[in-house]
């Protein structure tokens, strides 16, 4: 990862919100498949074809020897889960990280979907963490410090008794997937660099029912809570201007 905060042009800008917008599309269509009887693979293949038809790449396949297009990770696996023959059930929690690169810049974004009947904790669950994104993106204005944003992810989190990862945290991206500067979903307010016009965040609340503590499995990629507890993914690429934040992944999840 650069340690260089890159600050994007108006070009560069328009082809992040054309990945962008393919992301969200390509999250879009994985949530709709996740119900009970297909498998994390068909959603993968799924998502692959989609992404490939409109001329991008996807950006997880191979990364850093990732062997699918997409993270599906279900109930107590955090993020990074490997599609496979794994069939989704009536009441799983089903988190989908979907990341494309096109015309050479990347898009970046995850939700997490309930499948069938949840229980009312996992239904709480999945909707504290997709609000705490919302609550940190009040704090996405030039001027304010990267940590304010943080700071309002892990409040409105543990003041309803969630647990928040310190392990894995947000990322800067563009012409890289991970770029500075990195985004956590917890610390004091008012500190780390100044948000500036032209910076573009993918800002992704990792949020646990239990504890924050996490590990990781024996196939060096899935991340699950170390209580066995419930875990929820959001996440949308950001870009900061002089006004209201934007953000790059819009989509209705």
């Amino acid at each position: 990862m650069s340690r260089l905060i890159q600050l994007k042009s108006a070009r560069e800008i328009e082809l992040m919100r054309q990945a962008g917008a393919l992301a969200a599309k390509a999250r879009k269509l994985a949530g709709e498949m996740a119900v009970p009887g297909v498998t994390t693979d068909e959603i993968d293949r799924a998502v692959r074809k989609l992404i490939e038809k409109a001329g991008a790449v996807p950006a997880f396949l191979g990364y850093n020897g990732f062997p699918k297009s997409v993270c599906i990770s279900v109930n107590e696996e955090v993020i990074h889960g490997i599609p496979s023959s794994r069939v989704i059930q009536d009441g799983d929690m089903v988190s989908i990280d979907v990341g494309v690169v096109a015309n050479g810049f990347y898009g970046d974004c995850a939700a997490t979907f309930p499948v069938g009947e949840v229980s009312r904790e996992a239904r709480q669950l999945i909707d504290v963490t997709k609000q705490s994104f919302y609550e940190a993106l009040t704090y996405c204005k030039a001027g304010l410090r990267l940590t304010d944003l943080s700071h309002a992810i892990q409040s409105y989190a543990e003041d309803r008794g969630f647990g928040v990862v310190r392990d894995f945290v947000g990322h800067g991206i563009g012409k890289s997937l991970h770029e500075a500067p990195e985004v956590p979903n917890f610390g004091n307010p008012g500190r780390g660099p100044r948000l500036q016009a032209g910076m573009t965040l993918a800002i992704e609340p990792m949020i646990n029912q239990g504890g924050p503590a996490v590990r990781i499995l024996e196939d060096g990629w899935t991340v699950v809570t170390a209580d066995g507890s419930l875990s929820a993914h959001y996440e949308n690429t950001v870009l900061i201007t002089d006004g209201e934040p934007e953000i790059l992944t819009r989509c209705d999840v």
